[in-house]
Formats: C-alpha cells, structure tokens, sequence
C-alpha cells in the first residue's frame, strides 16, 4: 500500500465545550486533488489551520507523507512541504510582488539567520521568484507594488507565493472566493495547471468551478465529515443536497 501524502484520523479541536471538528479522519492520496467543502462554520479552515500547525488539535493524529507532525510546529511543517493560502489576502501591500514572493522563499532557506544581506543579492532567489510569478502569469509585474494589483491578481500572488516554495502538499483556502467570472476562470485554469507531483487540497464554496478541479470531496458539516467520495457521488448524495445545496 502507498504512502498517503495527508492521512488524519480521529480529529477533534474544540473551543472550550464548542467542537470545531469532530473526529475527522481523512485520507488523501500523493497526487490527488481533494475538495473541502462545506457551508459556512463546518469547521473547513480550522482543518486546514491544524493541517499547518496554526492550531493544535485537542485529540487525533495528522501524518504527512507518513511522518507523524501532530505536534510539530508550522515552520517543520513548511519544511517537510506543506504550503498554503488563506481566506483572506495576506500580502506585503507596500512591497514589490518579487519582493513578497522573496521573502516566502526565505522561511524556507538558511539564509533568514542573515539580516545583514539583502536579499538583492541573492539571485537564485530572485530567479525563483520570477518563475513562481510566470507560473500564475504576473512575471510583468514583478516590480509593481502589491497595493497597485487587482483582487484577483493578489489572489494569484498568493498561489505564486505557495507555488515558489515548490510544495508536496498544497492547501487552498477559497482561492476563487470574491472573484469576478473573468478572474475565476483564470484562477481555475492556473490550479489546472498544477503538476501532480504536488498534492492539492482545496476549500472553494464554488462548485462549479471548483468540481472539475477535483477526484475526490470531502463534506464537512459542524465539524463532522457527512459524505466522502467521488465528487460525482458526493453532488449526488442526498446529505449534500441537504446540508450544502439547501434542496
């Protein structure tokens, strides 16, 4: 049997007596490209949030690629490849989007115990930065501030940010949310693009966009996983109507 790329089980947190996930246990596959979803309080982001280290689950175990990291922090986290976007837009406004993609790169690299050196002078990190903003197609604007972009295009200065630290395992917080039709597709076609050798795990309320991304989804309500599957029998699925669809 394979090694998953994220295997939880038994996943609790709880806020005081308030559960925030209830035992959720998931397994997700190396390559594969998961939906999360779920309406609104079902617990989506505070996964994501001890997926990362951002919060310690009160019961339950998270492996990655097979190594136990329950307990480790974000930063171990980081390293052994788990990247991520948030809900909300978490940019350097007043920065360069080269500089910000930079300074991704840095949490990552020995480099950050450096503060005498600036990062100009280091131009396998400058490179980097360019490809990752290639990537997401804003390599034009490498010199511009973060201030001066669109939504939808600091919406992709955030994938490139995830994109440059070349993840195992890449989690996105509703990367389409807010997004004109226009941006949303150029959104879509930007994850599309994402080679397998990078495992996706998606929180998107935008089905339609979101489904063709996807093999498998996870339905989450009040912390709970109702349905699990293929996406073609988790739309179908009666809990998913229900809970999701209101029908």
């Amino acid at each position: 049997m394979t090694v998953p790329a994220l295997d939880i089980q038994n996943l609790v947190k709880r806020f005081g007596g308030l559960p925030a996930t209830r035992h959720v246990s998931m397994r997700v596959e190396a390559g594969e490209r998961r939906l999360i979803l779920g309406p609104n309080g079902a617990g989506k982001t505070t996964l994501f949030n001890q997926i990362t280290g951002d919060l310690s689950p009160t019961s339950g175990s998270i492996r990655l690629f097979g190594r136990e990291v329950t307990r480790l922090p974000p930063s171990r986290r980081a390293h052994l490849g788990i990247a991520r976007t948030y809900q909300i837009v978490t940019l350097f406004q007043q920065d360069t989007l080269e500089h910000n993609v930079m300074l991704a790169l840095l949490g990552l690299s020995r480099r950050r115990y450096d503060m005498f050196r600036p990062l100009a002078s280091v131009p396998q990190m400058r490179e980097k930065a360019r490809r990752a903003l290639g990537q997401v197609g804003l390599d034009q604007l490498g010199q511009r501030k973060v201030s001066d972009l669109s939504y939808g295009e600091k919406r992709r200065l955030e994938i490139a940010l995830a994109l440059a630290q070349e993840p195992k395992l890449l989690l996105l917080d509703e990367p389409m949310a807010g997004l004109s039709t226009e941006e949303r597709t150029t959104v879509r076609n930007l994850i599309a693009s994402i080679p397998r050798s990078t495992t996706l795990v998606m929180i998107e309320h935008d089905m339609d966009s979101a489904l063709s991304l996807v093999d498998k989804v996870t339905l989450l309500h009040y912390g709970q996983v109702l349905v699990e599957g293929d996406r073609e029998a988790v739309v179908a699925a009666p809990q998913t109507r229900e809970v999701y669809l209101g029908l």
